[in-house]
């Protein structure tokens, strides 16, 4: 059965997904045997598509961006939507950098030989196939698809309706570079149907889909987290720190709060919490609020940071607990690098965190106590991305402990198997 239907045809989801899955499979096996020079091909063949059909791609955008305003969709939402000339050309850049990385199928982790003579290999193997939800952000389509088929994997992608346009002129260019590498079409293929059936389809799809990946809001992701009876790679939320040491140099400070808050506030990695040490308010606070309120960000404040910026709002309880993704930010004074890592232990979503510091010292004590995905010196936090890791891009940001964690990139997006060569050894 073809999956070409048009969007928002009326179709038997059993019937579509169960076809759809079965060509995943098929794919997925092809895929796993596939020579890197020609999964290369596919995904350079690709991004001179995106380049090609940029104008198309935009005016799908467009129509996508009028409707989702109609829609009265969120501020944050509506920037994750949105795709420019610039963003275009880092989806494309991102398909070739992908395509520059090492092939990790095959990769040989680890070996070693027993005192029987038997040699042991743990092998990189794909994951099979992954199963892609996610929400506004068309670049998704082109990053998922491309780091899939990089890790040897098939990819069923299911974009949401706001995007719709976008994806489906993104997801075209992809099929032009499977066609030229020669390699099966389902390799990656996106829902043409928005029936909400078809997600819970795959959250039911095990032993056809491996994993599921979900990007969105906190609704999807915990919907998809209670449903699922396929593993999952997730983050709830993106409850990110940054902690002001007393040591912590002033100008440095300064210039990475306000990156790390208003770069792009809708974005995972934007601080919402901004913790400073009690012993640097005199020094530091005014500052540091000074250059986020002139770059338009509301400051919700203890009593403690109220006390000496009278300009700062009275925060909430709730305040230490959301993710604002908007220019809205928590600030709260701590005792010092242990006040900062009790606060983020009770409040933190195990996403990014960052100290600015410079005792030794507590540098390393944040970096070693602190229990999250990423964790960092004296850097903004909207570095937690695959790309600025140097993964050509990522399927998402895992929280989770089992398997993958923080950006996933090819790498995670494989398991492994061993290889055991004998010369003749049988057990006593």
């Amino acid at each position: 059965m073809s999956t070409s239907l048009a969007i928002g045809e009326d179709v038997d989801i059993e019937t579509l997904m169960t076809a759809i899955g079965a060509a995943a499979k098929d794919a997925a096996a092809t895929l796993a045997h596939a020579p890197t020079q020609e999964k290369d091909k596919a995904l350079k063949a690709a991004a001179e598509a995106i380049r090609r059909h940029a104008g198309a791609i935009m005016a799908a955008n467009r129509e996508d961006l009028a409707a989702a305003r109609a829609r009265n969709l969120s501020a944050a939402l509506l920037d994750r939507l949105e795709l420019t000339p610039a963003r275009i050309e880092a989806m494309a850049q991102g398909l070739l950098d992908i395509a520059a990385l090492k092939d990790p199928v095959g990769d040989v982790i680890a070996q070693w030989e027993r005192p029987n003579g038997l040699k042991i290999e743990r092998v990189r193997t794909p994951l099979g196939v992954i199963g892609i939800i996610y929400e506004s952000r068309p670049n998704v389509t082109a990053d998922a698809g491309a780091l899939c088929l990089k890790a040897g994997n098939a990819a069923i992608l299911r974009g949401g309706t706001e995007a719709r346009r976008s994806n489906r002129a993104i997801h075209d260019c992809l099929i032009e570079g499977l066609k030229a590498a020669g390699l099966p079409e389902a390799a990656i293929q996106l829902l043409p149907t928005q029936d909400r059936a078809a997600v819970g389809y795959m959250l039911k799809m095990a032993g056809v889909i491996d994993v599921i990946v979900p990007r969105g809001g906190k609704s999807l992701v915990e919907r998809v987290q209670k449903e699922a009876s396929v593993p999952v790679f997730a983050h709830l939320e993106g409850i990110c720190h940054v902690y002001v040491d007393k040591s912590a140099d002033l100008a440095l400070a300064r210039k990475i709060a306000v990156n790390a808050k208003m770069r792009r506030t809708g974005v995972c990695g934007a601080m919402e919490t901004l913790l400073v040490d009690k012993a640097a308010l005199a020094t530091h606070l005014v500052p540091l609020m000074d250059d986020l309120i002139a770059a338009g960000c509301e400051v919700r404040a203890d009593e403690a940071c109220r006390a000496i910026d009278k300009r700062l709002l009275p925060a909430s309880e709730a305040d230490w607990d959301t993710e604002y993704l908007a220019a809205i930010l928590a600030v709260k004074a701590v005792d010092g690098v242990a006040g900062a890592i009790d606060h983020i232990r009770r409040h933190g979503s195990g996403h990014t965190e960052s100290i600015l510091a410079e005792d030794a010292a507590a540098v390393a004590r944040f970096l070693t106590e602190v229990d999250s995905a990423i964790v960092m010196h004296n850097a903004s936090t909207q570095f937690a991305d695959g790309g600025e890791f140097g993964m050509g891009a990522e399927i998402g940001i895992s929280t989770g402990k089992m398997h993958a964690r923080g950006p996933v990139g090819v790498e995670q997006l494989t398991s492994f198997k061993y290889i055991v060569r004998g010369h003749g050894q049988t057990r006593p």
